[in-house]
């Protein structure tokens, strides 16, 4: 089994440097070890350089391609030589069965991918009182709402990830123009290529492969929860024009309609309990629902613009 998955990490800044050397130490300990651990520098010479002299055990390679996660992954799917593709943020700690866990739903033939559950990694191990949790997807995180047993899903989260190879290969990899570039808040570009890996075969959420996500200082703001909301709505209308609105908002009408009602009304029962924030994570809930949605608008609103132009 050791020689089944090919873990990528892509990179791109000298302020990431603990956080990548915590992410490589995590796969050091795995109880079934990765075949290989390919990490894809995003346009950062000096970064590369540093990879390849503390960590001589990993194949560190230069995305060449336009800046940006899309093509950084690509670069690393283009370099792996495994059955499976396993992709993990930089600032993210896999648990010591991760691999183990990763491959168990590979045993039945039609599973074509597979990610697991993201759990946060708060600043001093806070997480701000007015957070909550049906939002955990705005720092890269497993939110309430998701499957709690292994599932299928429509897609996966970035940070805890995997395909087939064979799979990547034959739908192109991911699609550029689309995902993170930078500190940029927009993303979905995992959203996209699962939904085109689903027509495939089934895309399957295993709790059980757990990774632990660092959340940044700056992601615990509201300045950035709303930016990221608006990033999501933005990103969604692009996929929608690429997938069509039918698979690109499916998961959002589930989550919606159930999870984020059941959030409110939760939240609002903490406050009578006594949870003075709890009101205040009730009203964040709407506030980012309605911050996403205009992101969704204002971008279809814009693409229309140019069409008629």
């Amino acid at each position: 089994m050791s020689g089944e998955v090919s873990v990528v990490i892509c990179t791109y800044s000298n302020e990431r440097w603990e956080d990548l050397g915590a992410a490589l130490a995590s796969l050091q300990r795995q109880s079934v070890p990765p075949a290989e651990v390919i990490v894809v520098v995003d346009h950062n010479p000096g970064v590369l350089q540093l990879v390849r002299a503390t960590h001589p055990w990993v194949t560190a390679v230069e995305n060449g391609a336009s800046p940006g996660l899309s093509q950084a992954r690509n670069r690393g799917i283009e370099e792996a030589r495994s059955r499976i593709v396993a992709f993990l943020d930089d600032d993210a700690v896999a648990d010591e069965h991760w691999i183990e866990e990763v491959l168990a739903p590979y045993a039945a033939q039609d599973v074509v991918a597979v990610g697991g559950a993201i759990v946060p990694e708060w600043p001093g191990a806070m997480r701000p009182s007015w957070f909550p949790s049906e939002f955990d997807w705005v720092v890269g995180c497993s939110y309430r709402g998701m499957p709690e047993t292994t599932s299928e899903v429509r897609n996966l989260i970035g940070c805890n990830m995997s395909f087939l190879r064979s799979v990547l290969v034959d739908l192109g990899g991911f699609q550029s123009g689309i995902g993170r570039v930078g500190l940029t808040p927009t993303g979905c570009e995992e959203t996209e290529l699962c939904v085109r890996a689903g027509a495939l075969g089934k895309v399957i959420y295993h709790p059980a492969a757990r990774v632990s996500h660092r959340v940044h200082e700056r992601r615990r703001t509201i300045k950035y929860f709303f930016s990221r909301c608006m990033g999501e709505g933005t990103s969604k209308a692009a996929i929608a024009e690429l997938v069509g609105a039918g698979s690109a908002l499916s998961t959002e009408r589930a989550y919606t309609f159930r999870t984020l009602p059941s959030g409110v009304i939760r939240h609002t029962m903490a406050s009578v309990r006594g949870d003075r924030s709890g009101i205040v994570r009730a009203a964040v809930i709407p506030a980012g629902l309605i911050c996403t949605s205009f992101g969704y608008g204002l971008a279809k609103l814009v693409g229309r613009v140019r069409l008629a132009a």
